[in-house]
């Protein structure tokens, strides 16, 4: 049996859960952002402000950075095993997102919690 070191996730089935569970966070996530928005005509900074100084405002935004993360690292391994036949070129191309991915949580958490 061949043992894949750069999927997210140990089977095909795996990573399809991961797909749609990572996809559901960011529904919700994005759903709630939206009514925010509808339900506070007269939005303000500190309103704003208000809302991510709740930690549990917080803990939601952490799940949907990784739920991002996870979501789009799976989309990309998928793609890149699909296309990327070489396989330098393939392991670049996943460093790279890889990194990015990182970078982009790292700075979510960095502006999230004022680190």
């Amino acid at each position: 049996m061949v043992a894949s070191v750069t999927s997210l996730g140990r089977s095909g089935l795996y990573d399809w859960m991961v797909q749609r569970v990572t996809a559901v966070v960011l529904a919700v996530y994005i759903l709630f952002l939206l009514g925010y928005f509808v339900l506070t005509p007269d939005l303000s900074y500190e309103a704003w402000s208000g809302l991510f100084a709740n930690t549990c405002m917080k803990i939601f935004t952490i799940m949907a950075l990784v739920s991002l993360s996870a979501h789009a690292w799976v989309g990309m391994w998928t793609i890149s095993t699909d296309y990327l036949k070489n396989g330098l070129v393939r392991f670049l191309f996943q460093a790279f997102c890889g990194g990015v991915m990182f970078v982009y949580f790292v700075w979510g958490v960095q502006i999230l919690w004022g680190l």
